[in-house]
């Protein structure tokens, strides 16, 4: 039946007969294109074509017409692939109107229409008038299937059952990745599960995971190194001299300045009793030479008492008393032990960063346990050492590296709650050159609002899960590539271990449902059953006279 195109009405359901339609293709179409737009157009769908394949035993075809949904439109000899962005009642008609976002398009076979060798982008848009057709599920495997280039299965395609969600993983890891989520949406049961791909795929790869709060350790106890501050044994010394003074120098304003050249100077001369300082002849501060803390004070000391009045002794004074506290810190031991002055520089970058890697191609380095005082220190150093590593081995046999920052927000904030940290500065110079050196960064937020303007931008993959907030959805928006964002409209609606995948890992963007974890490879961070967990009573004394110990001992 055949209808006006005029006020948006189109031929709703041609037989096969009478149209110029190969074999095999679809001869039901669901509307027509009214408006063209460069990335975004309109279409006018027919209500009845729609109900009429709603019942179809194909997912794919039953969900036709509906938002998240792709169509597809035939240009001479490609078909157009469009995603449903929005869709709206036209009260003259009585048409639905539909938002539709091109994602790419795909040749068409001559003898079937099927489509095939589908790509990314748009050629050759179409011209208004032309008929819009459902996406079947046969399409759809030709859409997402993974092409030759080496990659990760993670889950499938919504609403499928069968079509495998693929991350490419040099293009993901190349241009850095973000995976964004409200708490509880299952965000850390997937960053475990793509890095388990990741280590599946690379057995002899170099991944450095941040974990705050001591969550990935269950998940990687067979494929993982695991480090916290019983054997993480990090030397002080690895600090560069803006990290030594947010840990050494207490004071603010003038003051803090003319502590930190006093500590330089004093640092330099510690550096310099050491034999290996006779090999490189000059020495800058930066330079990570072990020296022993008690030569610090002591030179300190020195200095100090050639100082004429005791008000020039302030600063000498502050300097030592914070040294000497921290030495007697019993939470510092794991950086700042008397063990930790031997040169072990070359042991600890091959521990961490899995050089080589015996299988276990990750480490897992747990912060939870580390003072909150110097978490962003131990995290600034941990990166810059990932970043300076990669600068210094040019010329050698590439080894680059992946450093994965869970609670991303707390280390790069933005200009609101930035608090002046190198760890910031130091992460958003890793987003911004770190894949000139080999370094990828793959950061993990629940709070991508919270996250410093231009680091998310940097990453070339965004994995976002539900967000509840309406700003964390305005910011991850703006991240995103204007043909996604019809996508992002569902973001607030995904379901638990659902997400949104778009940017270079994926061929064009994808809804996604996360593949189950097995329950050895999970992290530990499982909400608790108050309801199950209240009923439980008995022996609250000896779990009080425990708590108390490890509270009093400080966690050794």
């Amino acid at each position: 039946m055949t209808e006006d195109m005029g006020g948006h009405r189109f031929d709703r359901i041609r037989p096969a007969s009478e149209a110029a339609v190969p074999v095999g293709a679809p001869t039901q179409g669901i509307g027509s294109v009214s408006a063209i737009g460069g990335a975004s157009s309109e279409a006018v769908l027919d209500r009845a074509a729609i109900a009429s394949l709603s019942t179809s035993a194909d997912p794919a075809i039953a969900g036709a017409g509906t938002v998240g949904s792709q169509v597809k439109l035939r240009v001479g000899s490609s078909w157009l692939i469009a995603n449903v962005r929005a869709l709206r009642l036209d009260d003259r008609s009585g048409q639905v109107v539909a938002q539709i976002d091109f994602l790419g398009e795909g040749d068409e076979e001559k003898l079937t229409g099927k489509l095939y060798s589908f790509r990314r982008g748009v050629t050759r848009y179409p011209v208004p008038g032309t008929a819009v057709f459902p996406v079947s599920t046969a399409d759809l495997k030709q859409i997402y299937a993974a092409d030759d280039r080496a990659h990760i299965e993670v889950g499938n395609v919504y609403p499928t059952k069968d079509i495998r969600a693929a991350l490419y993983v040099d293009a993901m890891l190349g241009k850095h990745f973000a995976l964004l989520g409200s708490t509880g949406t299952g965000k850390s049961t997937a960053a475990a599960l793509i890095l388990h791909r990741i280590c599946e795929l690379a057995p002899q790869g170099h991944v450095v995971m941040i974990d705050p709060h001591g969550e990935y350790s269950a998940a990687f106890k067979t494929n993982g190194a695991l480090y916290d501050v019983s054997n993480l044994a990090m030397p002080y010394w690895l600090m560069n001299f803006e990290e030594h003074c947010e840990v050494f120098v207490t004071s603010e304003g003038s003051d803090r300045q003319v502590d930190a050249d006093i500590l330089a100077r004093c640092i330099l001369m510690a550096k310099q009793k050491n034999r290996l300082a006779a090999e490189f002849g000059k020495l800058t501060v930066e330079a990570p030479i072990p020296y022993l803390l008690s030569d610090l004070t002591q030179i300190i000391q020195l200095e100090m008492g050639k100082m004429d009045k005791a008000t020039d002794a302030a600063p000498y004074l502050r300097l030592k008393g914070k040294i000497e506290e921290i030495k007697a810190d019993p939470r510092y031991t794991f950086m700042f032990s008397g063990m930790l002055v031997s040169d072990t520089m070359a042991n600890f970058i091959s521990r961490i960063f899995r050089l080589p890697g015996d299988g276990k191609p990750i480490s897992i380095i747990d912060v939870s346990g580390v003072p909150s005082e110097i978490t962003s220190v131990v995290v600034a150093v941990l990166s810059r050492m990932v970043f300076d590593y990669a600068i210094w081995s040019r010329g050698e046999a590439p080894r680059p590296i992946l450093l994965v920052c869970e609670e991303a927000h707390r280390y790069v904030p933005n200009e609101r709650n930035a608090d002046g940290s190198s760890v910031g500065r130091i992460l958003s110079r890793i987003a911004k050159e770190g894949r000139k050196y080999g370094v990828s960064l793959g950061l993990i937020t629940q709070r991508p609002s919270d996250l410093a303007e231009g680091v998310l931008s940097q990453c070339g993959t965004i994995i976002s899960m539900r967000l509840n907030n309406d700003r964390d959805q305005a910011f991850v928006r703006a991240a995103m590539p204007e043909g996604a964002r019809g996508f992002l409209d569902s973001i607030p609606a995904l379901r638990n271990r659902e997400c949104i995948m778009v940017g270079e890992g994926v061929a064009t963007p994808v809804r996604v449902a996360f593949d189950a974890l097995e329950e050895n490879k999970r992290p530990a961070s499982g909400d608790p059953l108050f309801s199950e967990l209240w009923r439980h009573m008995g022996g609250e004394d000896q779990i009080l006279e425990r708590t108390i110990r490890r509270w009093r001992a400080q966690g050794r």
